[in-house]
Order: C-alpha cells, then sequence, then structure tokens
C-alpha cells in the first residue's frame, strides 16, 4: 500500500481516468453511470474505491482525477475520506482532486455541516461540488456547485440544476458531469 501520486506513470492517449471515493457503492455506481454517458473527445474511464490507499500489487492505470464522495448524512462517510487524504500526495492538490458533498438538498436530515465539508476543501485547497443526488417524488437530481471552496460566503460562478434553460446553466446530471470534467484540469 502505498501514497497514491499524480504522475507516478505516463498519461494515456486521449485518456482520462477518473477515481471516485467513497463509502456508499450505490452512489458511486450511479455517478460513475453519468460520467460514462458523457460525450467527450477522450476515452474516459472511471475507477471506484471505497477508501485509499488503494493495493500496490493492483496494475492500475495513471489518475487523472481524483473525486473524494462525501455523504452528508453519514459522519462515517466524512471519517472515511479524512483517513483516505493521509494516503495522497499532496501535488495531487494542485487542480487533480476535488470533493463532491452529497445529500445538500435536505440540509435538516444532514449529520455532517456543509462547513466542515468547505473547510475540507479549503484546508486541500480543491474545489467542493454540493449535490443532491437522491431523486425525490419523481424529480430530477440536483447539482448546487460551489466554484470556490476557500470562502463560503462566495457566490459560485455558476449553478447547474434540471430544468435550466438560460446560457451557462445544464439541466441533467449527465451535462452537469460533462461541464465539471470539461472545466477539471486533468
Amino acid at each position: 500500500m502505498s501514497v497514491l501520486r499524480p504522475l507516478d506513470k505516463l498519461p494515456g492517449l486521449n485518456t482520462a481516468t477518473v477515481l471516485l471515493v467513497g463509502t456508499d457503492d450505490a452512489l458511486l455506481q450511479q455517478l460513475a453511470g453519468s460520467v460514462l454517458e458523457t460525450d467527450c473527445a477522450s476515452e474516459l474511464r472511471v475507477h471506484l474505491a471505497r477508501s485509499l490507499p488503494l493495493p500496490s500489487s493492483v496494475n492500475r492505470p495513471r489518475v487523472d482525477l481524483l473525486v473524494f464522495v462525501i455523504n452528508l448524512h453519514s459522519k462515517y462517510s466524512l471519517q472515511s475520506v479524512e483517513k483516505s487524504l493521509h494516503h495522497v500526495d499532496a501535488s495531487f492538490f494542485l487542480g487533480k482532486a476535488c470533493f463532491l458533498a452529497t445529500g445538500a438538498g435536505r440540509e435538516s436530515h444532514c449529520s455532517v455541516h456543509r462547513n466542515t465539508v468547505l473547510r475540507l476543501a479549503h484546508t486541500y485547497r480543491s474545489p467542493v461540488l454540493f449535490c443532491d443526488l437522491e431523486e425525490a417524488d419523481g424529480g430530477s437530481s440536483s447539482w448546487m456547485p460551489m466554484a470556490h471552496a476557500g470562502d463560503p460566503h462566495t457566490v459560485p460562478d455558476f449553478w447547474l440544476w434540471p430544468g435550466a434553460a438560460t446560457a451557462g446553466h445544464v439541466g441533467n446530471e449527465t451535462r452537469a458531469w460533462e461541464t465539471f470534467l470539461c472545466l477539471s484540469a486533468f
């Protein structure tokens, strides 16, 4: 078991690998499906991990984007991500890592406060996206990205939500992932 480093392998031609790290298997599968449905000029690969470190015996590809998924309804999810962060090289936090906090739509049910996730993202100088991927009452999933993780009072540069019709806004989770992946520097 070793520290995950961003430049330990050569990049693949027209290939980007996303590693989703989180405790909720069903949610990670849903996110992976959304990422794989995106229309992208390059080949996207998605790998899932419950926590880090990854086993060193496995021959794995270079990781281009590391997404830590935190369920705001589970303190265990936050603790797992915090433990996993110790197994990531600091250079990953130079544009190759982000935090995705799910369950933001039902703040009354949250076990983890948003400010806790914001502080974590600020500490690691990484962006954070707050979203609610659970479909309630047959509705669509909602996405609420925060552009500047370090300052909780900053107004986001953009908001993504279902059914948005104006320029700069996207209408579904697949398009939200596509926008997010295109804005990420990997």
